[in-house]
C-alpha cells in the first residue's frame, strides 16, 4: 500500500496527464527495483566456512568473527562448542552450527539427563544472541575407530528432546555429517547406495528422523581424495569446475560437469533408492589442500583456488544438481585456517582458506558481490592420463602454451564410432574439413585419428571451445599442447 501511494496511483485524477505518466513510469522503476531485490535474495545457495582450531597460532575468537563479516560470510560451522567462540559470535548475525563430539555420544545417547544438560550449557546459554542453528551431533561416525555408530541415532533423539523443552526445535536442525565412505557405490551417479551393514540398522531411522524433524542430511564431500586416488582416469578439470566435455551417467543419461555435482547426486541417488526423495542435504565440509606429499596429486595453490574459487560461484549463482535442479545448495568450505596442528599428511595442515596472520592463501571471493569482478585464469587441461599425454601425433611433445586448448580424438576409440563422429564434424557439424581432404595441407598422415582430430578441433574452435563441445561420444577429448600431425597445424580459432 505504502509502494502504491508513493507511485503516484492516488492522485492520478489530480495529476496533469504528463505528470502522471511520470508517476507511473517512476513506479514501474520501483516495482522493477522490488522484484529484482527479491529474485537476488533467493536466487543461489549459500556458503559458509568450518572453523577448526587445531593450532597453536589462530587469531582470537574475537577476531576471526571480525575476519568472517569482513568478507561476507555470514554462516559458520565449528567443531565443539567453546565458550570463547560462541560469546564472540553474539550479536554478530553469522549463522552457527556446533558440533557435539564423537566422545560424548555414548552418554548423550545412554542419559537424556546429559543430552539436556549439554543443550541448556552450550546451546540455551548462548542463543538466540549466538544464532545457532544447526547441531552437528557427531561426525563421519561410520568411520569412527572407536564404533560410535550405534549410539548416533539414540544421541540425536535425545538432543532434539531437550531442544523442545527449550522450545528450539522448530529452530535449531539435529543432524550429522557422513562421509562418502558411507556409499557401497558412488560411480555412476546413479547407482549410488548406502553401505548394505548400515542400511537397516542406521540410514533408515536416521532418514525417517530427518524427515519427521524437517532436517537435512549433511554431507562432507571431497573431490579432492577421488582425483588424488584416481588421477589417471578423472581429469583435473573436472574436478575443479573447469572447461571439460563432462562425463555422461549410463544409469540415467545426466551429463556432469564436474566432480561435486557427481559425488551429491550420488548421495541423492543413495537416498532414493530408499524412497527418502524429500529429504534435503547440505554440505557441510568441502575443500582442497594449497599443499601436500608429493603422492597427494593435485594438492597446490592453484587448484586450491580453482576448486574452492569456482565452487562459490557455482553455489551462490544458483541452480542445483542434475538430479535435484531446482534444489539451492547450502556448502560449508573447509576450512577457515591451516591448522598446525592437525595430524596425517601435509595437507591435513594445508586446507585453510587463510593463514594464522589472516592473509589469504589465495584470493577468492564469497559473495556474490564479490563474484562481480571475479575471474579464475583456468590453466589449460592438464590432468588426468589421456588428456595429459601431450603427444603431438610424431612422438614429440610440443611446449604448453597458456590460455589454449584444442580437441583431439580418442585413438583407443573403435573406427566406427570415430569414422561416425568424423562424418558429423565434417557434415551437419560445419567444421572445416577441406585441409584434410585428399593433396591438402593436413591430408598426411592419412589415419583416420589425425583426420578425426582435425575435424574434431574445427568444430570446438568454431563452436568457441564451449563445455561439450569436445565430446563426441566419448570420441574426443581436450589438450593444452598443440597438436601436430606431419606438417599439419591445428588452429586456434576462426
Amino acid at each position: 500500500m505504502h509502494v502504491r501511494k508513493r507511485c503516484g496511483f492516488a492522485d492520478r485524477e489530480r495529476d496533469g496527464g504528463d505528470v502522471w505518466w511520470q508517476s507511473m513510469e517512476h513506479c514501474s522503476v520501483l516495482l522493477l527495483l522490488l522484484i529484482l531485490s527479491i529474485f537476488s535474495l533467493s536466487d543461489g545457495g549459500s556458503m559458509g566456512v568450518n572453523y577448526g582450531r587445531i593450532a597453536n597460532n589462530l587469531p582470537s575468537a574475537v577476531e576471526v568473527v571480525e575476519l568472517l563479516k569482513s568478507q561476507g560470510l555470514d554462516r559458520v560451522k565449528v567443531y565443539d562448542t567453546d565458550p570463547a567462540v560462541l560469546q564472540a559470535l553474539s550479536g554478530s548475525g553469522i549463522k552457527v552450527t556446533v558440533d557435539l563430539p564423537n566422545e560424548l555420544l555414548f552418554n548423550a545417547a545412554k542419559r537424556p539427563s546429559f543430552a539436556y544438560s549439554w543443550i541448556q550449557k552450550n546451546v540455551a546459554a548462548y542463543h538466540p544472541a549466538t544464532q545457532i542453528e544447526a547441531i552437528a551431533v557427531g561426525n563421519e561416525v561410520f568411520v569412527d575407530p572407536h564404533n560410535t555408530t550405534r549410539f548416533l541415532l539414540p544421541a540425536m533423539k535425545n538432543i532434539r528432546s531437550a531442544l523442545m523443552k527449550y522450545n528450539f526445535h522448530d529452530i535449531i536442525k539435529v543432524s550429522s555429517p557422513i562421509a562418502l565412505s558411507a556409499l557401497q557405490n558412488s560411480y555412476p551417479s546413479s547407482s549410488g547406495s548406502f553401505r548394505p551393514e548400515f542400511v537397516e540398522p542406521v540410514f533408515r531411522p536416521l532418514l525417517d528422523f530427518l524427515r519427521e524433524t524437517g532436517s537435512y542430511l549433511m554431507v562432507n564431500a571431497y573431490p579432492f581424495f577421488a582425483y588424488a586416488s584416481n588421477s589417471d582416469v578423472i581429469s583435473l578439470d573436472y574436478a575443479l569446475f573447469r572447461e571439460n566435455p563432462g562425463v555422461v551417467d549410463a544409469g540415467n543419461g545426466n551429463r556432469y560437469f564436474n566432480l561435486f555435482d557427481a559425488q551429491i547426486d550420488a548421495v541423492f541417488a543413495a537416498m532414493s533408492a530408499l524412497k527418502y526423495d524429500d529429504i534435503s542435504i547440505v554440505v557441510t565440509e568441502t575443500g582442497w589442500p594449497s599443499m601436500g606429499d608429493p603422492n597427494e596429486i593435485g594438492a597446490s595453490v592453484e587448484n586450491a583456488a580453482a576448486y574452492n574459487g569456482n565452487l562459490v560461484k557455482r553455489v551462490l549463482t544458483g541452480g542445483g544438481t542434475p538430479l535435484r535442479p531446482k534444489e539451492d545448495l547450502t556448502v560449508y568450505l573447509f576450512a577457515l585456517f591451516n591448522e598446525n596442528k592437525k595430524v596425517g599428511p601435509t595437507s591435513e595442515r594445508n586446507y585453510g582458506l587463510f593463514y594464522p596472520d589472516e592473509k589469504k592463501v589465495y584470493d577468492i571471493p564469497f559473495t556474490l558481490k564479490g563474484l562481480k569482478n571475479y575471474r579464475h585464469n583456468p590453466v589449460p587441461v592438464t590432468g588426468g592420463r589421456r588428456i595429459s599425454k601431450g603427444n603431438n601425433g610424431n612422438g614429440n611433445v610440443s611446449p604448453i602454451v597458456s590460455g589454449q586448448t584444442w580437441c583431439v580424438a580418442n585413438g583407443d576409440e573403435v573406427k566406427e564410432k570415430l569414422q561416425a563422429a568424423l562424418d558429423f564434424a565434417c557434415g551437419a557439424g560445419g567444421a572445416d574439413c577441406r585441409p584434410i581432404q585428399p593433396g591438402s595441407t593436413c591430408y598426411d598422415p592419412n589415419t583416420l585419428e589425425a583426420h578425426a582430430s582435425f575435424a574434431f578441433n574445427s568444430y570446438y574452435q568454431k563452436k568457441g571451445r564451449a563445455i561439450g563441445t569436445c565430446y563426441f561420444g566419448g570420441a574426443a577429448y581436450i589438450v593444452s599442447v598443440p597438436p601436430k600431425y606431419g606438417k599439419c597445424e591445428f588452429p586456434t580459432g576462426y
